[in-house]
């Protein structure tokens, strides 16, 4: 092999190596391009001197220095000798801070020892590897033994060891950082390192202020002694260099002008308080990144560079010391039953419940029959009586209950009616099944162990679940590197005297190559320092050196180095403070405390300088012009002062593209006067650039400005300090910004190419600091009735508005100036805050008094001080207080709500995540649904940083084995998304076959794992699947449908739904709404009978649906009577019917839908959901009716065209009032279900409040439909706050009657039908509308005979005839008899006719018939047509004979049983009018303010006209005593019904109070004639001297004749 290919493989080696080290390929390529520059140099020189007599001088010195800049692929480094230390103090040190104390000293870490290798896995076995990074015991035991730590010494990327050494494996975890910074030993080798140059502002956010100490210049370093103390740390690396050199010749010695290397990250103590102590790391441990078998990118982040994470740390500690693991009560290891309310216990309180326990005790389960009130305990006490013989020695406490199919238990203490499972079984009529278990054979393994509380509080071992790639940081040896190459082409150039430009050249690039790995930021001190040197191809700028002679001097250059080497290492600094690199450049000094002052004190108007925005993308150079910033103060919101605004500047091009200001910026705010919370808010805008070709003023007029990114950062850090020195801050770009989102605090770092700002804020010798001032020591409160009539009316109006969103200045004004009047108020709180003129140091005081001497929130009430409007830490701190009562339940229905409110809290510690991580930590339940809702904000790039920090406390708060747990689900989440979208991605006719291919893979998942816990609920513990009945849905994004094989086997499979590329997270907001809406009704006494099911969000376009047993959905029962089965009014009451054959089953079915229906219509009006085709509607067989599939809400309807098809205020069909009225006509029944509607939407209109809140915390989670306050508008205006409660009931009435009137939702119904036929699979099943199941002919055997004996008239009023039909089975010798009507017989027909060709059936009857067809003639004709049918029916070929259809048709059903064929009358009253004949009229009066308020409501009973039609009725009124017949009033008339509904409202005005008692209303209800006179339906006389004033008098009034008693 040639030298020349030698030399290149080894060129190729060492560049390919960098590629570890952090470098972008724009890097490499410019090193690649210098080092053949060198080459290239070399070549040159050795052709000049090769006739010299002596070639080893100081020329060919420097020439094999050149050659040795590309570094070999092992770099050897100092080896010490492998001594291991005793165990003194350096142990100490290491248990302390969890790392080896020899990485503490400055000289440096020892080598790690050989790690064993890795086993290999067996093939076919799935690997996966943990996503966390933890301690693992081999690491633990090897670190013991060799006294450091795998990784210390180098990066793990970094891919330098010594020789023979293997090389690490990928998996070994990092250091954990020391938790107290060590100082450096005095007898260290290595001398002490000088402070570096600064010439940069003091950054107060950094752990060592300089106050004190005097800037060091450039001219005063001494490099010398810096040069010496790295001599001895590059001894080895610089005896390597000379070993390699081809020709020997004296070194040349580093320049006291040249830059040090970088050296060891070792830190050293601060004179603070030693009350919250820096995490410090003393080893160069570089930043890396591995794979995980999930494909998550994770990445080591040592938080020991910032403050703020390291104090936030050290909470961690001081929180979770107050919960042990010793501690039962809130670290028991499993799942507690989630219990409700103390408003709901009424539900099932005095109700007699079956419940059934099985245990290993007893062989037959027991079954007890309990009160609601029956406490847990008893239940158990009762149960050992019949188990123990002996119950002396029992102790109630060693035992608990199961639910069976969940891994939940029962609270002892808890009441049988406090459960929420218990209240489900109620519910739905579900068999209460229980086990009774010993408390020690309980699997606690989730419970957190010693372990975990010896472990420290760091970021490292739970690190970060992000599933997007994230720029990481330089590393320190690429760094070093480029540092060396940037000295050689400084000593180049100092020693240089020949050829300056090609000198001058090299070394601009070797600071661009520099200035490129840190962010392409060039500081203005590097700009200057590139100013001194002259022109050259890669940095054209005007302002340099013009006379380039000036540099022949050597001193000169020499200068010109010292500045541009200030200027880099002050860069370098810069960056690592920025980005918290993992590696600094100078040793941190000893300094004392700087001196405070008060920011309420001082005067100083606020101004910065705002320098330059780098890495400006060249598209902008041709597409914009004139950027400018626009600068602007915020607290909460609100703008403080009127934005102030550079100058307009071009992009210059300097070593980068960027834009130069150097401007700067003051607002007219004293520092006093900003609030502790003030955000900072810089705007980058442009003029766009007119399209080319067009004229001058068309351009002029065409130009626009445009926003083009924007950064936000707090004043004040999170020590309340205000933020002064030079601060790099990365804009997030600009996007159509709407009312509702919030902005972050953090900068712009998570986009690798975002344009950063450079700001410098004006440093001081004290630290300005904003002290929380205490309350005042006097607040004045006053009656609210001292204030007079016209403010009283003024403040309610605005008390009404319910939320502070669109509070008026008016409005603020009157509420700010009568806050004294209204502390009784609880809900005013956050109005009247929210109206607060200024949040300013010397304002606090009074707003702090008011906070404490107003009436406490309920911790539902809290939930409004928790928005972004109020920043305020003291009062969130508040707010958070008043909240610690609610119980872990109700915590888990406003989870979502403070997941989103940490986006609004200015610094990651706070009294919000303080309460959270308590709450996560004493109950796994909530730790379970934290930890999704945390991963699942991860993808908001915004706010991910935080999220990231909260979700790696809450796994170090929760243990190692739920971190396992938590590893385990993320594990399966990833398996079924790829399962979902190979399915997907299939054709439709082999997607099931994909599906069982791709599920192959969960067999090995549970092979690895024997069991997991469904992210849907912490209680379905799953070992397997059942690949069998796994199936898809036919919808755009295919969910699929999933049977998981219960861990406990007297529970049944668990069904789920998992649905990847549908956003969930509106669906969970939706459901999460209904339920509290539930919650409302059941705490008043109201119980809807909604069906609530889970739904949970695990990650953007992916989740998990709970599938609901027994229920279809409306297309499916409207299309068993055809496509056209949407237009029809039998189709739900007959599919009831079919599943609830019996009187009384059917009664309850109906009930159910009656206040279900009624729920979901009020719900779904509320929310806005659209898009409600009858494949979102479902109903079950018990009669609950609910709505799925929320894609759509707020009024955001689905679109055909320009056409909205969602028309009707919500879905209430003819078919849905068929059920309610038990047929075509309105009945008595429809009263109540109008009742339970209106008072079900006036219930919750009470809480317009709480619905405003949540929604309002919502609106930065990201959800398109809800992000913008108009968004919130419309539930505020669906809701009516400001209407009173007859005034929303007569509304709502309205609504009903437009949804039932509405032909629109029918088309819709029927359109989508038609739209889902082409998804109609083969595989489907056809089913009769009248069979509750299938049943088949191995099911009941064959049929050997059929015989239509007779026909029976049915008992329902169609008053036709059914056929009772003789069926007679092989190998049975009981003969059975069916009874089918002719419509049965047809739609079985039409249904084979889908399945088979009409040639293989039999021809079926015609149904014509001349004259009547229902009479008994027509039934004997078709007795024997059938009986011909069925005949050669049962004689066909055998695919049609013994199909599924005919087995089913032909079995017997419950009402066979029974004489007649509909066992249920299609039309029954459900509750009759009592009393006399003409009906009864309900009305609710009342009487204020001199007015009488006559609300007409319903009518029931009455008569119909003499001609047997039902009459249009509507009432008059009249007040007595009226001579003049002027007091008529009357409501519009009802069409076709003696069952009116009206809810309308007469008022009679300038009542006196004395005239009520002699007033008697006359009432008349009548029929509206069109051509002749109205008829008397009935009349009354209602005396007014019952009625109490100011109280609703409801009752029903009997209608009587015009003679009759109860007319007079």
């Amino acid at each position: 092999m040639s030298a020349a290919q030698t030399q290149k493989e080894s060129t190729e080696a060492g560049w390919g190596c960098l590629e570890s080290l952090g470098l972008s390929q724009k890097e490499l390529v410019l090193a690649e391009a210098l080092q053949m520059e060198y080459d290239a140099l070399s070549r040159l020189k050795q052709d000049k001197n090769r006739t010299g007599p002596d070639q080893t001088g100081p020329r060919a010195s420097h020439e094999i220095h050149c050659k040795t800049l590309n570094p070999p692929t092992e770099r050897p480094r100092p080896t010490p000798s492998l001594h291991i230390p005793a165990p003194t103090e350096g142990n100490l040190l290491r248990g302390l801070s969890g790392s080896d104390s020899s990485l503490n000293q400055p000289g440096g870490s020892q080598y790690p020892l050989p790690l064993p290798a890795r086993p290999t896995p067996p093939h076919g076995v799935h690997v996966k590897e943990s996503p966390y990074i933890l301690d693992s015991p081999e690491v633990r035991k090897l670190r013991d033994v060799s006294g450091s730590s795998p990784g210390d010494s180098f990066g793990p990327g970094s891919g330098f060891l010594s020789k023979g050494l293997p090389a690490l494996p990928d998996d070994v975890p990092p250091a954990i950082p020391p938790r107290h910074p060590i100082p450096p030993a005095s007898g260290s080798e290595t001398p002490s390192l000088p402070p570096r140059p600064s010439t940069k502002p003091r950054d107060v956010n950094l752990f060592t202020p300089d106050v004190g100490h005097q800037k060091v210049t450039s001219a005063e370093l001494d490099y010398d002694s810096i040069i010496d103390s790295l001599s001895r740390l590059s001894e080895d690396r610089t005896h390597l260099r000379r070993a390699d050199r081809e020709t020997a010749g004296k070194p040349v010695a580093r320049s006291k002008t040249l830059p040090p290397q970088v050296p060891p990250r070792t830190y050293t103590t601060i004179a603070k308080s030693n009350k919250n102590h820096r995490r410090v790391s003393a080893g160069p441990v570089s930043l890396s990144s591995r794979m995980n078998g999930f494909g998550y990118e994770l990445f080591q982040v040592l938080e020991e560079r910032d403050e703020e994470v390291a104090a936030f740390c050290h909470m961690l500690d001081v929180l979770r010391s107050a919960y042990p693991h010793s501690n039962y009560s809130t670290n028991a290891g499993f799942v507690w039953s989630p219990s409700v309310g103390h408003d709901e216990l009424h539900q099932a309180l005095g109700v007699s419940m079956k419940v059934t326990i099985i245990s290993e005790h007893f062989r037959e389960p027991l079954t007890f029959t309990c009160d609601g009130s029956s406490t847990v305990d008893l239940l158990i006490y009762q149960t050992l009586c019949y188990a123990q013989d002996d119950l002396d020695h029992v102790n109630v406490d060693d035992y608990l209950l199961k639910v069976c199919g969940h891994e939940e238990f029962l609270n002892n203490s808890q009441t049988l009616a406090g459960l929420e499972f218990v209240q489900q079984c109620l519910k739905f009529d579900w068999d209460i099944r229980l086990s009774l278990t010993k408390r020690s054979t309980i699997n606690t393994k989730l419970a957190r162990m010693k372990e975990d509380d010896d472990a420290p509080s760091s970021m490292n071992h739970c690190i970060l679940l992000q599933e997007r790639p994230v720029k990481q940081t330089v590393t320190r040896e690429a760094l070093t590197l480029l540092l060396d190459t940037f000295h050689n082409e400084a000593e180049s150039f100092v020693l240089s005297q020949v050829e300056l430009s090609l000198h001058v050249e090299r070394l601009v690039q070797s600071v661009k190559a520099l200035c490129s790995s840190l962010a392409a930021v060039e500081t203005p001190d590097v700009t200057a320092a590139l100013n001194q040197l002259p022109a050259c191809p890669c940095r054209l700028q005007p302002k340099v050196l013009r006379d380039a002679s000036v540099l022949a001097v050597k001193e000169n250059r020499e200068s010109v180095v010292e500045k541009l080497t200030a200027a880099i290492l002050d860069l370098v600094e810069l960056y690592c403070s920025t980005f918290n690199a993992n590696f600094h450049t100078t040793l941190q000094s000893r300094s004392c405390m700087a001196p405070i002052q008060e920011a309420g004190l001082v005067t100083n108007l606020l101004s910065f300088n705002v320098y330059a925005a780098h890495r400006i993308p060249i598209t902008w150079a041709t597409s914009y012009e004139g950027f400018f910033l626009s600068c602007s103060l915020t607290h909460g919101g609100v703008e403080l002062c009127a934005p102030q605004h550079t100058s307009k500047q071009a992009i210059s091009k300097y070593l980068f593209h960027l834009v130069v200001w150097d401007q700067r910026v003051c607002f007219p705010v004293p520092i006093n006067q900003l609030p502790r919370e003030t955000q900072l808010t810089v705007t980058l805008h442009a003029s766009l650039l007119p399209p080319p070709g067009g004229g001058e003023e068309k351009g002029k007029q065409w130009r626009s400005i445009e926003a083009l990114g924007w950064v936000t950062m707090p004043l004040f850090n999170f020590r309340h300090i205000l933020t002064c020195g030079r601060k790099l801050l990365g804009l997030w770009p600009s996007t159509p910004r709407r009312s509702g989102n919030a902005r972050t605090s953090s900068p712009n770092f998570f986009q690798p190419d975002s344009v950063i700002l450079q700001v410098d804020f004006p440093t001081s010798s004290f630290e300005v600091v904003f002290s929380t001032p205490p309350p005042a020591d006097f607040c004045p409160q006053y009656e609210f009735s001292r204030l007079d009539t016209t403010s009283q009316t003024q403040l309610q109006n605005v008390l009404k508005q319910k939320a502070f969103f669109w509070l008026t200045a008016d409005d603020k004004r009157l509420l700010w100036e009568k806050r004294a009047y209204y502390q009784t108020e609880s809900v005013a709180l956050p109005l009247v805050l929210a109206s607060a003129p200024c949040w300013q140091w010397a304002c606090l005081p009074e707003i702090y008094a008011l906070l404490r001497q107003w009436a406490c929130l309920v911790h539902l009430d809290a939930l409004g001080l928790l928005h972004a409007s109020f920043p305020d830490q003291e009062l969130r701190r508040t707010a958070v207080q008043w909240m610690d009562s609610i119980s872990d339940t109700e915590l888990l229905d406003y989870l979502p709500q403070l997941v989103q409110a940490l986006k609004y809290e200015c610094y990651l510690d706070s009294s919000l995540v303080r309460f959270l991580l308590r709450r996560a930590i004493g109950d796994i339940r909530i730790a379970h649904y934290l930890f999704w809702l945390l991963k699942d904000n991860l993808q908001d790039s915004q706010f991910s940083a935080r999220y990231q920090h909260l979700l790696a406390a809450l796994l170090c708060c929760v243990g190692r084995a739920l971190r396992d747990e938590f590893d385990r689900q993320c594990w399966l989440v990833s398996i079924l998304t790829k399962v979902a979208q190979k399915v997907r991605d299939a054709s439709p006719s082999s997607r099931q076959g994909a599906l069982r291919e791709s599920l192959e893979e969960m067999k090995q998942y549970f092979s690895i794992n024997s069991c997991c816990r469904l992210p849907l609920n912490p209680a379905l513990l799953v070992t397997g699947i059942n690949i069998q009945s796994c199936s898809f849905f036919n919808s755009n994004a295919v969910p699929l449908k999933l049977s998981f094989q219960n861990l406990d086997p007297l529970g049944e499979n668990i069904n789920v739904i998992f649905k990847s590329g549908d956003d969930l997270r509106q669906d969970m907001l939706t459901l999460q709404m209904i339920r509290i809406m539930n919650k409302i009704w059941i705490q008043e006494g109201l119980d809807m009978r909604m069906v609530i099911f889970k739904c949970f969000s695990t990650g953007r376009g992916r989740g998990m649906v709970e599938m609901i047993p027994h229920a279809d959905t409306l297309r499916k029962i409207q299309v068993e009577h055809g496509v056209t089965g949407s237009f029809k009014d039998r189709t739900l009451a007959d599919w009831l019917q079919k599943h609830n054959p019996t009187d009384e089953q059917y009664d309850k079915a109906v009930e159910n839908f009656i206040y279900s229906c009624a729920g979901c219509c009020v719900a779904t009006y509320i929310l806005g959901i659209c898009d409600r085709h009858n494949d979102n509607i479902m109903l079950k067989t018990s009669g609950h009716m609910f709505h799925i599939d929320f894609g759509k809400f707020l009024g955001h309807a689905q679109m055909f065209g320009n056409i909205k098809r969602d028309r009707a205020p919500f879905v209430f069909t003819s078919d849905m009032a068929y059920v309610i009225n038990g047929g075509d006509k309105p009945s008595s029944r429809f009263h109540d279900f109008v009742d339970l509607c209106c008072e079900a939407y006036n219930l919750i209109r009470k809480h317009t409040h709480l619905f405003l809140n949540l929604l309002g915390l919502m609106l930065s989670c990201g959800i398109p439909e809800l992000s913008d306050l108009d968004d919130l508008k419309y539930v505020c205006d669906a809701l009516r706050p400001n209407e009173s409660e007859a005034d929303a009931t007569m509304y709502f009435t309205r609504l009903i009657e437009s949804s039932l009137c509405s032909v629109a939702t029918k088309l819709n119904f029927f359109f989508h039908n038609l739209a889902q036929m082409k998804f109609a699979s083969s595989e489907d099943r056809l089913t009769l509308s009248f069979a509750p199941r299938v049943y088949t002919a191995r099911s009941d055997g064959l049929i050997k005979n059929l015989f239509i004996c007779r026909h029976i008239r049915t008992a329902s009023t169609s008053k036709g005839y059914a056929f009772v039909v003789r069926v007679e089975r092989e190998g049975q010798l009981e003969v059975q008899l069916v009874q089918r009507t002719f419509e049965e017989f047809q739609e079985l027909h039409s249904k084979l006719g889908l399945v088979f060709p009409s040639s293989k059936l039999p021809s079926f009857p015609s149904r014509l018939v001349i004259g009547r067809s229902r009479g008994e003639a027509t039934a004997d004709r078709r007795k024997d047509e059938l009986n011909g049918y069925v005949w050669h029916l049962i004689h066909a070929a055998p695919e049609v004979a013994q199909c599924d259809l005919v087995y089913t048709f032909f079995h017997p059903l419950p009402r066979d049983e029974t004489g007649g064929a509909s066992a249920k009358p299609a039309e029954v009253s459900w509750a009759p009018a009592s009393g006399k004949e003409l009906g009864e009229i309900k009305l609710s009066i009342s009487y204020k303010n001199d007015k009488l308020f006559i609300m007409v409501m319903h009518i029931r009973g009455l008569q119909p006209l003499q001609d047997g039609t039902d009459p249009d009725p509507y009432v008059k009124l009249y007040l007595l005593p009226d001579p003049m017949k002027m007091s008529k009033k009357k409501t519009k008339a009802a069409r076709r019904t003696c069952n009116p509904t009206y809810n309308e409202m007469l008022v009679y005005d300038r009542i006196p109070r004395g005239d009520l008692d002699q007033r008697l209303i006359h009432l008349r209800v009548l029929s509206d004639g069109a051509f002749w006179e109205n008829t008397l339906l009935g009349q009354t006389f209602i005396h007014l001297n019952r009625l109490v004033p100011g109280q609703h008098w409801v009752d029903w009034h009997q209608l009587g004749g015009a003679g009759s008693d109860s007319a007079h």
